[in-house]
């Protein structure tokens, strides 16, 4: 059995005066099952939990160590205790995944009846080929993100503008000799402040703006107009998610928010739009039961905060029977 106070074997070998090194050692090789396990042969490659698996499922992919790509699919009811995990996969490739999700019983698999997960084409497609039955439904926070990132390129772009504009001012200061004092608007902001301090106001909503936010977001739009418009699309998107109450409802606004993409002509959000209209279908599917993939992200939040107390991850193999044998 794991207990999770000997994740940190370092902290309490000191308290009893012990090599953390090798009582963590002593704990792997000695006073845990790990030795025995069975899944261990092939745990850096595929670990399955058939008896986890519900109506409701997410897929996400994570990094454990290194930067390595896991892909894990984790049981929605379980709300990221015991019995969440299904599966967890080595990289992202779509053969090798599906080749062990094919080995469980397809009764089992025809029992889930929702997988929610990004628009990566290798998670439709195993989902769509593992889990058939499966309404898929695409993370609306997924497609909210891309519209942010847009608004925050075209942010940036201004920004480097700005950079630019006054390393020429300096330089021509300089050439007469004079001291350069940057122009300063109504909130004390330079031009290149105002489009630096901006960014954490444009992922909120107005109406949870502070009143200094208020302030620099009145002369950022007078200031630059396009991303006033841009701002305006990320909030009306955002409203599509939160207001309709019905696919046909959503079907007709994402049409409408498709058309004023268009007009404004930026190309970011073009690329945006086409992606929804690509991935209409599973975007929709949120407006059944508006289901996100949330529980993926905290999942994934809570193998990081399990890593940490691991000071990283070592021995995978390890990491992977303590971190399965808790949440499996």
């Amino acid at each position: 059995m794991v207990d999770t106070r000997a994740s940190d074997c370092r902290t309490i070998g000191h308290f009893y005066g012990v090599n953390g090194k090798k009582l963590q050692r002593q704990y792997r090789d000695y006073l845990s099952d790990f030795k025995g396990w069975k899944q261990k042969e092939h745990a850096k490659q595929w670990l399955i939990f058939p008896e986890n698996i519900g109506p409701y499922l997410s897929i996400d992919e994570t990094a454990l160590s290194k930067g390595e790509l896991y892909t894990i699919i984790t049981n929605k009811k379980a709300k990221g205790k015991k019995g969440s995990i299904v599966a967890i996969f080595s990289g992202t490739k779509v053969e090798p995944i599906m080749e062990q999700l094919m080995k469980m019983p397809a009764k089992k698999r025809a029992t889930v009846k929702e997988i929610t997960l990004d628009m990566a084409n290798s998670m439709k497609t195993i989902a769509k080929k593992c889990f058939p039955k499966a309404i898929q439904v695409t993370d609306r926070f997924h497609v909210q993100k891309l519209a942010q990132e847009a608004l925050q390129d075209i942010r940036i772009k201004h920004r480097w503008d700005a950079i630019d504009l006054e390393n020429e001012q300096i330089k021509r200061a300089k050439e007469k000799n004079r001291a350069f004092v940057p122009n300063e608007f109504s909130n004390g902001d330079t031009r290149k402040q105002l489009l630096a301090r901006s960014r954490y106001l444009l992922y909120k909503s107005p109406n949870n703006w502070t009143q200094n936010q208020s302030e620099r977001s009145k002369i950022l739009f007078a200031q630059y107009p396009d991303i006033k418009v841009a701002f305006d699309l990320v909030q009306g998107l955002r409203n599509i998610f939160n207001t309709a109450t019905s696919i046909q409802i959503a079907y007709t606004k994402l049409a409408h928010w498709y058309k004023d993409v268009e007009n404004t002509g930026f190309r970011a959000f073009n690329t945006i739009a086409n992606t929804i209209s690509l991935n209409y279908r599973s975007i929709l599917n949120y407006f059944i039961n508006r289901s996100t993939n949330a529980s993926a992200e905290s999942f994934n939040a809570k193998i990081k905060a399990f890593r940490a107390q691991f000071r990283g991850v070592k021995n995978v193999e390890s990491f992977l029977y303590r971190l399965t044998t808790i949440f499996a």
